[in-house]
C-alpha cells in the first residue's frame, strides 16, 4: 500500500536507532530529498523540498529499509509510524490524479467502514495535488496527499503521515505536513557522471 505507514512498524523496530543517515540525495546544500532511476517510460526523477525546522531527512537508511522513498521525522528514529512524513513515488498507472485519490479512499474505507474521510485543500504551485484526512475507528488519523508532476514525468507521488487523534501536537504536525506537501517540487534527475580514474 502506498499510503499507510503502520505496515512497516515491525520491520522498523528491528533497525538500530543510533545511526541516523540524514544525507541529502543530491549534492551538498541541495534540497533534493530523494531520487529514483528510470522505470519503464518514466524518466529518472527527484523530489525536492525544504525540511521543516527540527525535522530529519532520510532517504537512504530507514526509508529504504521500510520500502519507501524518503521519510522526515523529529527527534530520534523510534520505528513507530506516528509523526513520520513518508514519501512514495511510483510509475503512473491510473488515468488521473482524482482516480488515485478515489482508489485510496475506497481501499481505506473497505478496511475501516466506520472511518471518516475529509478532503484537504492543497495549493502546491509546482504541480496539482489532492489531499485527504482519514479519521480511523482505531483512533489513528492519516493525512495523505497525492501529487501529479504531469505526463512527461511519468510518475505520481504521495506524502502521508499518521498520528493519534488525541495527539496534543496535532495542529503543528499537520501544519508541518501541509507545508511539505505544498512546497514539494518534482525534478528530472540527471545521474552524476562517474568519477574518472587516473
Amino acid at each position: 500500500m502506498k499510503r499507510r505507514a503502520s505496515a512497516w512498524y515491525m520491520l522498523a523496530l528491528a533497525l538500530p536507532v543510533c545511526c541516523v543517515s540524514a544525507a541529502p540525495a543530491a549534492g551538498r546544500g541541495s534540497d533534493v530529498l530523494a531520487h529514483g532511476v528510470r522505470d519503464g517510460k518514466a524518466p529518472a526523477w527527484a523530489v525536492a523540498v525544504a525540511s521543516p525546522p527540527g525535522w530529519t531527512r532520510d532517504c537512504c537508511m530507514y526509508a529504504r529499509a521500510i520500502g519507501v522513498d524518503a521519510v522526515l521525522y523529529r527527534g530520534e528514529w523510534t520505528g513507530k509510524p506516528e509523526r513520520v512524513m513518508v514519501l512514495n513515488v511510483w510509475p503512473r498507472k491510473l488515468a488521473t490524479l482524482d482516480d488515485e485519490v478515489a482508489a485510496d479512499r475506497r481501499q481505506y474505507l473497505q478496511r475501516d467502514a466506520a472511518a471518516k474521510a475529509t478532503d484537504i485543500a492543497i495549493r502546491n504551485p509546482h504541480m496539482p495535488c489532492r489531499g485527504v484526512l482519514y479519521q480511523g475507528s482505531d483512533h489513528v488519523d492519516d493525512a495523505v496527499v497525492f501529487c501529479d508532476p504531469g505526463a512527461t514525468g511519468g510518475v505520481r507521488l504521495s506524502w502521508s503521515m499518521s498520528f493519534a487523534d488525541g495527539d496534543a501536537t496535532r495542529r503543528p504536525l499537520l501544519d508541518a505536513f501541509m507545508q511539505v506537501a505544498t512546497d514539494a517540487r518534482y525534478q528530472r534527475y540527471t545521474v552524476p557522471p562517474a568519477p574518472k580514474h587516473r
